[in-house]
């Protein structure tokens, strides 16, 4: 029997959606970030200026939410459902977290298409781990997670096989 501390687990989903402007097409998609997640989206602030795309300093470009436990899984399984059960390998990192893009909105399955809202895409950030991993976030005692218990590239491509039954292409 294998050391259940060592087995991979999801630590949260980052549920993103960049607009690149504040006003009218941020708070729609903020309200259609609510109706997916049934949570509501924090406003993202742009880190500098970029004259070319009209971005200045302390602007509200994006919204995001933050999906932990029984809520990342649900979610997680409709939007890998959306992208048919694929998943590129170049999507996953070192340390086994691993990313994705959703083009558009209304493939989910609840989801319809509302011409005043229009289409939106967005990024689904998926952050693994193991039992343990929270000596290295905690504020009293805090303390380096060895090697040998971080996720790795590998057990992330097992994990997601196994337990949500995705196809990860080379």
């Amino acid at each position: 029997m294998a050391n259940p501390m060592t087995n991979p687990k999801i630590e949260k989903v980052t549920v993103n959606i960049g607009v690149g402007e504040g006003g009218d097409r941020l708070r729609k998609a903020e309200k259609l970030l609510e109706q997916l997640t049934k949570q509501k989206p924090v406003r993202t602030i742009s880190k500098g200026t970029n004259r070319d795309f009209g971005i200045r300093k302390g602007m509200p470009i994006a919204c995001k939410v933050t999906l932990r436990k029984e809520k990342a899984i649900n979610f997680l399984k409709e939007a890998l459902w959306v992208r048919n059960h694929k998943l590129p390998a170049w999507s996953f990192d070192s340390q086994g977290n691993f990313s994705f893009g959703i083009s558009d909105h209304t493939e989910f399955r609840e989801m319809k298409y509302e011409p005043e809202v229009g289409i939106f895409g967005m990024d689904v950030c998926v952050t693994m781990g193991k039992a343990g991993y929270r000596v290295k976030k905690r504020r009293i005692k805090r303390n380096k997670i060895p090697d040998r218990h971080r996720v790795s590239k590998e057990e992330a491509i097992e994990f997601i096989k196994k337990e949500f039954n995705v196809e990860v292409v080379e």
